[in-house]
């Protein structure tokens, strides 16, 4: 080997190490950068004459295991996800309280219970009078302040939406910016693995949000999709939007007709034209946005459902009132008479027949609607499995109901619609000992007086109207009842009512007739609750009594709280595992950083101390001549 040869060598060794520690350099000083990789040198070997050797550097190598990389990213959705769902959930259950403390909805409606006891024990007590409406109103306050709880938490989750959106779009434009960056350098040097791993943090960011795969071509850019399918940006990159719609209340819920859905969607509009529903398509099921759908959707509608529920019944089970039809035959036909005087919309009346043919009871609930636009109605108007709900349009008067009636029932059941007289509804069977006969009949109203002669109570309304369950074209009344019930005014104004319900004749002094019935429908008798709520089923509701209803609600939500909490715990442990994993593999280790700076001296000495040693070679032989 000539000397020139060797000079060549150890300069290219040089070179080598100089770029080396250049890397190691910038390994230490990055050492604590959030997802920063460690750098290495890609050296080769090659020739210099005829039998020369050196060193060339062919890039920059990140230490980086991409399969690893994978799992990080789809744990770090998971994780996002049950985080958030963990969070929202312990805040809902501050949201109902500890079930052994004071100011819960449980211990609220005890303390009513107890008012109530106290006035069926001394009626004619005017303290006893006024603390049930007291407690009344404290149950009624309580039932508004957990409703707007619950509508603070998805107003909280709609923001967390837009906030996620925001940041996806940012992320989104950055990822794309870098590709075209790559696209346009084609080098593997230390900028293009800088790039890179600003890239994997946009994408890092990118997978806490949502589901996401890369692919990546031969040119270093990356595709990124949803695990739907969905293609979310390449070199360029599509924009998302949400349309926040501000306020929430009760009544503001997702549907994927957009004409009726109330609450914001996520859209994604594409580079070169089109848009697609994120939402309504369910192309987002983990991380952060998922989180925050499935809570202003799903989870904390129902907990609105069951503080509504609570309150619909509590008010239904004071103000109803049953009364059973009037037995009557025509001919050969037999059947009932019901006053349908005091029916307002969302009222029932209740037939039940037998079908002799078959031998089948059938139940039929025949539900007031004053709105024709929600007909027909579904079985789910009513809560008992074993009802069949027609909706009858009782806005063009008693003629119209009839003709309803008996198109709906006169050919397939066999019955018979009349109206003898006034508000009278007459049903009876076709008279055939064969085929159907009317077993029982009755109708069931609210009843809007303090003084009726009733003993039952209107003690609660709806924001001063009467809670009658009404359908309407805005939904059923009962949705939002939590955030709108008080105490009736006129109650308020005149405690005495919560004894007196007829002023003629008067109820007698010491009468407990009203207090026992409150006591008595608010304590022990048992009602059906929605299966909308969580809990039941359609073929199975839940059925128990107001205050087994909210300790199960109540208990429901604490149980979910803590398994959100267990879930998040486990999904933390497996991301901090893999991201452990990960720093190992691809993060800088100071004591391998110092060591391999050591060598690099050494190298670097070596090929100093070569150089040196060819310039006093040159200079003999220089010197020679």
């Amino acid at each position: 080997m000539g000397l020139s040869q060797a000079l060549s060598t150890a300069m290219s060794g040089l070179r080598a190490t100089q770029a080396s520690l250049s890397l190691v350099s910038s390994n230490v000083a990055n050492s604590e950068t959030p997802g920063y990789t460690k750098k290495t040198l890609n050296q080769v070997a090659g020739t210099t004459g005829d039998y020369g050797s050196s060193v060339f550097i062919s890039g920059v190598n990140r230490q980086l295991d991409e399969f690893l990389q994978t799992q990080l990213r789809t744990e770090t959705s998971g994780a996002s996800y049950a985080d958030i769902r963990s969070t929202y959930l312990a805040n809902l259950q501050s949201v109902y309280g500890n079930p052994d403390s004071t100011g819960t909805i449980e211990d609220t409606f005890n303390k009513l219970l107890t008012a109530i006891q106290g006035l069926s024990t001394s009626p004619d007590s005017q303290s006893a009078r006024i603390g049930v409406v007291n407690a009344a109103q404290a149950m009624a306050q309580q039932l508004n302040a957990t409703s707007q709880g619950i509508q603070s938490l998805r107003a909280n989750a709609e923001a967390g939406i837009n906030d996620s959106v925001n940041t996806a779009n940012n992320a989104l434009t950055q990822i794309a910016r870098i590709n075209t960056q790559l696209q346009a350098s084609g080098l593997t040097d230390a900028s293009t693995s800088a790039l890179l791993d600003q890239r994997d943090q946009y994408i890092t960011q990118l997978s806490q949000l949502m589901d996401i795969r890369t692919v990546t071509n031969g040119q270093n850019q990356v595709t990124v999709f949803t695990n739907s399918g969905v293609q979310l940006v390449g070199t360029e990159a599509a924009q998302l939007s949400f349309n926040a719609q501000g306020t929430m209340t009760p009544n503001a819920l997702y549907n994927s007709d957009p004409t009726k859905s109330t609450v914001g969607t996520i859209s994604i509009t594409f580079p070169h034209g089109g848009s697609y529903d994120l939402v309504s398509t369910n192309s987002i099921r983990s991380g952060k946005i998922a989180a925050y759908l499935e809570l202003r959707d799903n989870t904390l509608v129902k907990a609105q459902a069951q503080i509504d529920q609570f309150a619909a019944s509590m008010a239904s089970a004071l103000s109803d009132k049953t009364t059973a039809g009037a037995p009557v035959s025509s001919g050969a036909q037999s059947g009932y008479d019901l006053d349908l005087s005091g029916l307002q919309s969302g009222n029932v009346i209740h037939i039940s027949y037998k079908d002799n043919t078959t031998g089948a009871t059938h139940n039929l609930s025949i539900v007031r609607v004053d709105d024709p636009s929600v007909l027909p109605l579904s079985n789910t108007a009513t809560v008992d499995p074993n009802d069949e709900v027609l909706g009858i349009d009782f806005s063009g008067g008693m003629s119209s109901v009839l003709a309803q009636l008996n198109g709906a029932l006169g050919t397939t059941a066999g019955l018979q619609f009349s109206n003898p007289s006034g508000s009278t509804l007459r049903v009876l069977d076709d008279g055939a000992a064969n085929r159907t006969d009317v077993t029982a009949a009755s109708v069931t109203t609210t009843v809007t007086s303090l003084t009726s002669g009733d003993p039952q109570l209107p003690m609660f309304t709806d924001n001063g109207a009467p809670y009658t369950g009404a359908i309407t074209a805005n939904g059923s009344q009962m949705t939002g009842l939590a955030a709108r019930i008080s105490v009736n005014s006129s109650l308020v104004g005149d405690p005495s009512r919560t004894v007196v319900f007829s002023t003629n004749p008067p109820t007698a002094a010491g009468d407990t007739t009203r207090a026992n019935l409150l006591l008595s429908q608010l304590s022990t008798a048992s009602y059906s609750y929605s299966p909308q709520t969580g809990l039941g089923t359609n073929s199975a509701p839940l059925t128990g009594t107001l205050l087994s209803f909210a300790r199960q609600f109540i208990s429901q939500q604490g149980e979910a709280a803590t398994s959100a909490k267990q879930l998040a715990d486990g999904q933390d442990v497996v991301l901090n595992t893999l991201q452990s994993k990960m720093n190992a593999t691809s993060g800088v280790n100071i004591d391998d950083e110092m060591a391999h700076l050591l060598a690099l001296q050494n190298a670097y000495s070596a090929n100093a101390r070569v150089m040196s040693s060819i310039k006093q070679m040159y200079d003999t032989l220089m010197q020679a001549m």
